[in-house]
This record gives structure tokens, sequence and C-alpha cells, in this order.
């Protein structure tokens, strides 16, 4: 009896950047992944929680969304870490995932 039905199961080598930073709030360890999946939105993963986010240029107008998604306790940190993404990640138009 099969109990899942598989909706993708795709491999791909990527790009894979790990950068680590402090401000005079914090010290940010984080993973930027590259990839062609999540609509062309590069994979961010902090090192230090765990916690992963799909971010590019537009998510990083939304503080709330950030300190929701790192965890982020003070809005300050995350606008932080918005301005320093904003120079990391490239503005991309969206990409249709499933053609």
């Amino acid at each position: 009896m099969n109990l899942f039905e598989k909706l993708y199961d795709e491999q791909e080598n990527v790009k894979v950047r790990f950068v680590g930073f402090t401000t005079e709030e914090s010290r940010y360890d984080f993973g930027i992944v590259h990839t062609n999946m999540f609509f062309g939105k590069p994979l961010i993963v902090c090192m230090q929680t765990g916690r992963s986010a799909l971010l590019d240029s537009s998510d990083l107008n939304n503080i709330e969304y950030l300190q929701k998604a790192f965890h982020i306790k003070e809005s300050i940190q995350a606008a932080d870490l918005a301005e320093f993404f904003k120079t990391e990640l490239p503005i991309m138009p969206f990409q249709p995932q499933y053609e």
C-alpha cells in the first residue's frame, strides 16, 4: 500500500555561501543557498538556530516577517539584518515554479 504520493524529487548542484557578520547588537552566521527551486528565491539558513526562510529583495521590506522567520526580538536587529541582505540578495523577477 502506497501511503505517499511523491510531488517532486529534484537533485541539483547549488551555490552555497556562508557569511558571518556582527552589528552593534548581535552576531549572525548564515548560509545562503542559491537554487533553481522555490521560485528563484534563495534559501537563507541561520547557522546558529537552524531557522530558515526563502527571501528575495522584496521580502526585506517586511521587518515583522524577518523577526518572525528568524525569531528576532528587537525590530532594530531585524532592520540591521534587512540592510545586510539588501546588498547580498539578487534582485530577481518572479519565476514560475510549475510550468
